[in-house]
């Protein structure tokens, strides 16, 4: 049954876990603040469901946990990374705070991973950055397998390959994640293991025929999720996830033409200063004025007002830190083998204390 748990007492639980199978304290600290952010915003797939896989993954090998990125390409607004199958979360704080210098100092900072780990919740990563009064454009792709067919296609090319972006507005920010495909490998993978559907036909099966139902991506032949805009529009989301393969392999060098090394990510990270353009107050003007007409639009249905992406998350992880956060089920009966098996004590659900995404690090 899902329970809520204190969310400093699942970050300090993630980082004992990683810290005993051999992560470093800075990386363990930082892969746990990220999940456990992803679980306080509602990103329950790309959260603590996360840590178990990516425990099994260091121990067999395949997620690399000592060292630092290599440094491939070093321009004053650019930079490269070979990220050595390190841990994603790390990778992309630190890359964040590498654009951030850059941006402060010529008005973008670019910053592109070849072979990172997976990166868990790109939502986790905007406040931070928008808070600052930057710009953050953030996406990724994983080379190493294929789930969404190109429009029109019945075999698989991407990854559900997500595309984000986080920017100020004077009031709360806001926190644009979308996949370029209908759903994601994450969700889809939870229904099919609990027999659930999805909640409209959102996958096609071996034989083009559109489905709702996980199982077709595992039945052969094998079906595929779509891309964005489903059997309608699809080829707006074809055209998206080709954009990102441009970004992320394209400007890595590093993708799809290459040998497959397990699961992970190549990432496209850029950083942008406000003040290199007209300034963070008049972006913060013209934004907040854009969100103040979005949410002044009269709803479809007056229950539900317009809200701007991310706020319900940023209200959710508001809500979630006082009251602690509400894990989906299933997770910890995943994570209790692990905890056994590194002496680690399962968080118990207890009364929960404010701790603000801030405050997690």
């Amino acid at each position: 049954m899902a329970q809520r748990i204190a969310a400093r007492q699942l970050v300090d639980f993630a980082n004992a876990l990683l810290l005993a199978a051999g992560m470093p304290a800075d990386k363990a600290q930082a892969v746990a603040t990220v999940l456990v952010e992803g679980d306080l915003m509602g990103h329950s797939t790309h959260g603590l469901q996360l840590l178990a896989p990516y425990l099994a993954e260091i121990e067999k090998g395949s997620m690399a946990v000592g060292g630092e990125p290599q440094v491939l390409s070093d321009k004053p607004a650019a930079l490269l990374w070979d990220g050595r199958r390190l841990p994603g979360p790390w990778l992309v704080l630190r890359a964040i705070e590498h654009a951030t210098r850059r941006a402060q100092d010529t008005g973008t900072g670019t910053v592109v991973i070849r072979r990172s780990h997976h990166i868990a919740s790109l939502a986790s990563y905007h406040r931070r950055v928008a808070d600052r009064g930057l710009v953050l454009l953030l996406a990724c792709s994983d080379a190493n397998s294929a789930s969404v067919a190109p429009y029109g296609g019945l075999d698989p090319v991407f990854t559900p390959n997500p595309i984000s972006a986080g920017f100020p507005t004077g009031g709360l920010p806001v926190s644009v994640d979308i996949s370029t495909s209908t759903t994601t490998n994450g969700l889809t993978n939870r229904l099919h293991q609990q027999g659930g559907k999805l909640p409209a036909p959102w996958l096609i099966d071996g034989h083009g025929r559109p489905s709702d139902d996980p199982a077709v991506l595992f039945d052969e032949p094998k079906g595929t999720i779509l891309p964005l805009g489903g059997l309608d529009s699809g080829h707006k989301g074809f055209g998206l996830s080709l954009l990102v393969e441009a970004l992320t392999g394209g400007l890595a060098g590093h993708g799809r033409a290459d040998p497959r090394e397990g699961w992970g990510a190549t990432v496209f990270l850029q950083v942008i200063d406000p003040e290199a353009f007209a300034g963070r107050a008049s972006f913060e003007r013209q934004l907040g004025e854009v969100a103040r007409q979005c949410r002044s639009s009269k709803p479809v249905d007056p229950r539900r007002p317009v809200r701007l992406p991310g706020e319900r998350g940023f209200q959710l992880a508001t809500d979630q830190a006082g009251q602690g956060v509400l894990l989906h089920e299933g997770i910890l009966d995943a994570l209790a083998p692990w905890a056994k098996k590194h002496g680690v004590a399962l968080p118990e659900p207890s009364g929960a204390h404010p701790a603000g995404l801030t405050q997690l690090g």
